[in-house]
């Protein structure tokens, strides 16, 4: 067929024939299953895409060739809305005004699947800046929202839906002249349609701009709230689930509003939380976590907490379509395969560099894994999670004074007869675990009996949410003598660790690895047991759990550390992890969990694990070698070579790091024979600050390790430490803040050269407010000992960050990282008292933090304090 590359364009285009029956051709062919064919299919349309009125052919199709089925007709719309994504900027403007025209000339259509792909090409057009360009397109719609024929309305409805979807912002702005003043008004007159399609499109319009405090519906909001109320009762689920999402955001924004409406609106959710849809009953489900983050909650709630309560535990129950789709009644599936899709990306977290120094061993990190999520693989979220979630936060409101209107439900439920109800019930148990745990601490002692017994109940989804129920207190647990509690629960959780189900196995892991966190080293007496299990577990994992069986092994390094250094235990770990890390090839992303459970196994045996370092360090240095070679080429060439998967380098700097840590010095000989420093300086400059928070961490642990090996680069590595003293990206400014301290301990007076490139910024991050507590803390130590290694170089800024200084570690443990610090600081007002002067009172302070200071260091206080009071 001969194209026309100069096509003249008019809005009375018509199609050659030959080229309309080819381009029909290509659309059947694109329905093809065979990926072969889509494979060619998606070839020819991009070479079709070179000529200018390629675009026309899809849209007559979609609007003018009544005689195609529908399918082809929507799929030419959606190749077309594709290429408007890609390349509308280069359409001819004859073939956008055409495809402008016969889009608002078609959105009608008597078919709803074409009024939809219009709808969507409209809105497409529209999100690519085209809402400037296309003056006639709002109010066109909004006059089309009147005509007498209910498609129009409806196809019209169905558009402005998207766009105030995909512009919300644009929409309210001075570059389009404000169309909210007019469209608001013109969508709560709508409110009142016959048609339930176009009322449930009214409300959802209007909801996209609540969040955003829209001036216009601001203007409107009691009007709107009317309207909204006037709907309670629609008898259409899309209109209910609308009215429920209006009030759930509200009740964030205009709070002040709906109190006066507040009994009415409660009894009102009360009654859709247990709404015959299922989406409109988790809509309105909502509404009680997002009222729980109020303070007012505490005081609008409570009169109905006896209502509220059963309609929430209620909601926790497994339906009968989720007992279908979780194969409820599959026992043993441990020798399915599982499906690929099954399994979740991994994302793996970059070492941080923490000071392990807290008074109160409390971590920083937000633990998620804790949140209510026992059925994964059903949908991210549904009525019995939002229900157990919204339990959760309220127990978490009104702590123990929840207990009187759950008690009485739990007993029924927990030993139910009827399956479903008894794993409801062990589901409310975790769920209050947090908030009511104080109230719930008398009734444990007859309650995690119970709960591990029901760990070998005969329904595996019982099993599993019992697992999940019992790392909620696990806490309370550990605090009871070890025989009690401890020891059979243990015992218990590790038979699940081998169940034949694999939801349970997945269940057990998880709850083991927060047992671990929790009891730390008590577990070390049973460490053969644990070990025997976990190994054995390998043999009979499929995939995904086996990614969740190398989290329980990191878990289980970090909480026992150097107990796990003993020749059994390690003849019992390392061959199958060692045989796993042999069998997986570079490039596969298992790699990532495996690695990052490496590192944890490195750091607890040291010595122990110096027998496998060499094949492990080896791999490690090849991958970044490979993922920053991967890089250079793509920098190079993009459309030759694909961007690598940065992570391989990530977690690969992270066990390198690990290494370090646990073989210390013996990690000598290893940096002496490959170019790990040469790689290291690459990933210090690396776009990716992941890659540059793991690159700090490492290059931290090898100068305590190594510090021959680093010396000669720091001339090179110092300018870039640096730069990199950024607080915008907090654990790479962290990193880097605690690598400067570890080679000024190293470098001595030869820091010197060095001070200038690194402390004004040091002083900056120190006096910020609102800076996070572990990057102030190792600020503060790495100006001490920066002060300690140069005083006449820091000193004179003394009394530009003594306060914050003082301030920042006074809570922390003692340690060689606090000693080395304070001695740079005793220095530093040797040389300059005047810098201390102002804030001498915050010095004594933080020297009575002192538990056991050294004799030498106890000595430099004396001197300090006396000096002041001559």
């Amino acid at each position: 067929m001969v194209w026309d590359r100069q096509t003249k364009m008019e809005y009375e285009w018509k199609p050659d024939e030959q080229g309309l029956q080819q381009i029909l051709q290509l659309l059947k062919e694109s329905q093809s299953p065979d990926t072969t064919i889509q494979r060619t299919v998606q070839q020819k349309l991009e070479q079709l895409n070179q000529y200018p009125d390629f675009n026309n052919y899809l849209i007559f199709v979609l609007t003018k060739l009544k005689s195609e089925d529908e399918p082809t007709r929507s799929l030419s719309g959606l190749i077309l809305k594709n290429n408007v994504k890609a390349h509308f900027q280069n359409f001819p403007n004859g073939v956008t005004d055409f495809i402008k025209s016969e889009c608002l000339n078609n959105i009608g259509d008597s078919s709803p699947l074409i009024r939809a792909t219009v709808g969507i090409l409209i809105t497409t057009i529209a999100s690519k800046g085209e809402l400037q360009n296309w003056p006639d397109l709002l109010p066109k719609l909004c006059s089309l929202l009147d005509s007498e024929d209910y498609n129009t309305c409806e196809g019209a409805f169905g558009a402005l839906q998207k766009i105030c979807e995909d512009s919300a912002e644009i929409l309210d702005s001075d570059v389009l002249d404000r169309p909210l003043n007019i469209m608001i008004p013109k969508f709560l007159q709508f409110f009142k349609h016959s048609s339930p399609k176009i009322r449930s499109h009214a409300v959802a319009c209007v909801n996209q701009f609540i969040i955003s405090r829209t001036q216009a519906l601001m203007l409107h909001i009691d009007s709107f709230i009317e309207n909204l109320f006037a709907l309670a009762g629609d008898e259409e689920p899309e209109v209910r689930k609308n009215v429920c999402r209006a009030l759930v955001m509200l009740l964030e924004v205009r709070m002040d509003r709906l109190l006066p409406h507040m009994h009415n609106i409660v009894e009102y959710m009360l009654q859709r939380t247990q709404d015959q849809d299922e989406n409109v009953a988790l809509e309105a489900c909502e509404f009680w976590l997002t009222l729980a983050e109020q303070p007012i909650c505490k005081d609008v709630l409570i009169r109905h907490l006896p209502k509220l309560i059963p309609v929430l535990v209620n909601g926790m129950k497994y339906s009968d379509i989720d007992i279908i789709l979780l194969k409820g009644d599959v026992e043993e599936d441990e020798t399915i395969p599982d499906s690929e899709q099954d399994i979740r990306p991994r994302f793996h977290r970059s070492r941080t560099v923490a000071q392990q120094h807290d008074e109160d061993g409390i971590e920083e990190e937000e633990d998620d894994d804790d949140e209510i999520d026992d059925d994964d693989t059903i949908s991210d979220w549904n009525l019995r999670k939002c229900s157990a979630a919204a339990l959760d936060v309220l127990a978490n409101v009104y702590r123990d004074e929840l207990l009187p209107h759950i008690l009485p439900l739990l007993k029924e439920l927990l030993f139910h007869h009827e399956w479903v109800v008894k794993e409801s019930g062990i589901l409310v148990l975790g769920a209050i675990a947090e908030g009511c745990m104080q109230g719930m601490i008398p009734y444990l002692p007859e309650l995690i009996p119970h709960l591990i017994q029901c760990l070998s109940d005969k329904k595996a989804l019982v099993r599993s949410i019992t697992c999940w129920t019992l790392s909620r207190y696990a806490h309370w647990v550990v605090s009871q003598p070890p025989d009690t509690y401890l020891k059979p629960l243990m015992t218990e959780l590790l038979k699940r660790i081998l169940d034949s189900n694999k939801r349970v196995q997945e269940a057990a892991c998880s709850a083991f690895a927060t047992l671990e966190e929790e009891a730390c080293t008590e577990l070390v007496p049973y460490l053969a047991y644990i070990l025997d299990t976990l190994v054995f577990a390998f043999s009979k994992y499929q995939h995904k759990n086996l990614l969740i069986l190398y989290d329980a092994i990191g878990t289980l390094a970090d909480s026992v550390g150097h107990h796990l250094n003993k020749p059994e235990y390690i003849q019992m770990l390392m061959p199958p992890l060692i045989q796993k890390w042999n069998m997986l090839k570079d490039e596969d992303k298992d790699l990532f969990p495996l690695l990052e459970c490496l590192s944890s196994v490195a750091t607890a045996l040291q010595s122990g694990f110096l027998p496998y370092c060499e094949p492990v360090y080896q791999r490690c240095v090849n991958l970044v070698q490979k993922t920053l070679a991967q890089a250079m080429l793509n920098n190079a060439q993009p459309d030759q070579y694909e961007a690598p998967d940065k992570d391989f380098m990530i977690v690969a700097l992270d066990l390198l790091s690990g290494l370090a840590e646990g073989l210390g010095g013996n990690i000598e000989q290893l940096v002496a024979r490959s170019n790990i420093l040469t790689l290291m300086y690459q990933c210090m400059q690396d776009k990716m600050p992941e890659v540059r928070q793991s690159s700090f961490a490492l290059l931290g642990d090898l100068t305590k390790a190594c510090f021959q090996h680093v010396k000669p680069c720091i001339a090179d590595f110092m300018p870039i430490l640096g730069t990199n003293l950024n607080p915008e990206f907090i654990s790479v400014c962290n990193n880097a803040t605690w690598a400067i301290g570890e080679i000024s301990i190293q470098m001595g007076i030869e820091m010197q050269p060095y001070i200038p490139m690194v402390l004004h910024q040091l002083v900056e991050i120190i006096n910020r407010p609102n800076t996070p507590k572990t990057l102030l803390e190792n600020t503060a130590i790495t100006i001490g000992r920066l002060g300690y290694v140069c005083p006449q170089e820091v000193a004179p800024m003394l009394q530009q960050f003594i306060r914050p200084w003082c301030t920042s570690l006074r809570n922390i443990r003692d340690n060689e990282e606090k000693d080395s610090a304070f001695r740079g600081i005793c220095t530093m007002i040797s040389v300059n008292p005047s810098g201390v002067i102002q804030d001498f009172i915050f010095f004594c302070d933080a020297v009575a933090s002192w538990i056991n200071p050294k004799d030498d260091l106890r000595d430099m206080f004396c001197k300090v304090l006396q000096s002041w009071r001559l």
